[in-house]
């Protein structure tokens, strides 16, 4: 039997999302993103502060670079589905 097949009483048998599964998604991806983006944040503006122009390059993508651990545990999130 597969995935999207249905079976004898009509109700599909596709795998559901359980909440603890979202509310463990947040959690890890707030984390794994605060501590990426802080990192490059951190070392960005301490090069940039010690006259290190090379600091911008981690300073300024340090916020959209945080969201992409996120990203990713939602893609592996909705594999499973």
């Amino acid at each position: 039997m597969g995935l999207h097949s249905q079976p004898e009483n009509g109700l599909a048998t596709q795998p559901m999302v359980s909440r603890s599964d979202i509310i463990w998604l947040g959690v890890s991806a707030g984390v794994i993103g605060s501590l990426v983006g802080g990192m490059m944040l951190g070392i960005g503006m301490d090069l940039v502060v010690n006259d290190q122009p090379w600091g911008w390059f981690l300073l300024l993508p340090g916020g959209p670079v945080s969201a992409i651990p996120g990203w990713l545990l939602a893609r592996k999130l909705a594999g499973r589905l």
